[in-house]
């Protein structure tokens, strides 16, 4: 096998990697979706859902959301505000800095945290039935870290040298 075999292997499986992640990105917000439709949550979507859970019992400024990759998307104001409307997210100007504003979860948005933790653990108890290995799954998320290193490595060197 040549390099050039190699390094067409392995392009192959890099862009194997990314249809299957943006695959199962969607379907998890499908998963996510239907869990807010089994309890009868009609006024929040499955992103909304999601944050508020990685939220969880912290209070942050929207920046630190979409920082710490508890936000996927450009609408993370809208978002927000719509949490805030539909009483999910207490929103709070910050009494050290009055220009930053900062969220934590409501008594509602808190229930609703439990109900995507609970469906997490449903999740977990199931995953024994089927042919998902916690080694399989430890491998899987190393190798979603080491792509998103080299992905940050790329917007931080403006994609040079690659």
């Amino acid at each position: 096998m040549t390099m050039t075999d190699d390094v067409t292997d392995l392009r192959r499986e890099y862009l194997d990697a990314i249809k299957l992640i943006e695959r199962l990105h969607r379907q998890f917000l499908e998963v996510v979706k239907t869990e807010l439709d089994r309890i009868g949550v009609e006024d929040i979507n499955n992103i909304q859902a999601l944050i508020l859970f990685n939220i969880s019992d912290e209070e942050l400024t929207v920046g630190e959301l979409t920082n710490r990759g508890y936000y996927l998307g450009s609408n993370v104001s809208y978002n927000v505000r719509k949490m805030v409307e539909n009483g999910y997210l207490v929103q709070e100007r910050s009494t050290h800095d009055r220009r930053s504003i900062r969220v934590r979860l409501s008594d509602k948005g808190l229930a609703l945290c439990k109900e995507i933790d609970a469906m997490f653990e449903r999740h977990a108890k199931a995953l024994p039935g089927v042919p998902v290995e916690a080694g399989n799954l430890k491998t899987a998320s190393t190798s979603y870290r080491d792509l998103e290193r080299f992905w940050i490595s790329l917007l931080n060197f403006g994609l040079r040298g690659v």
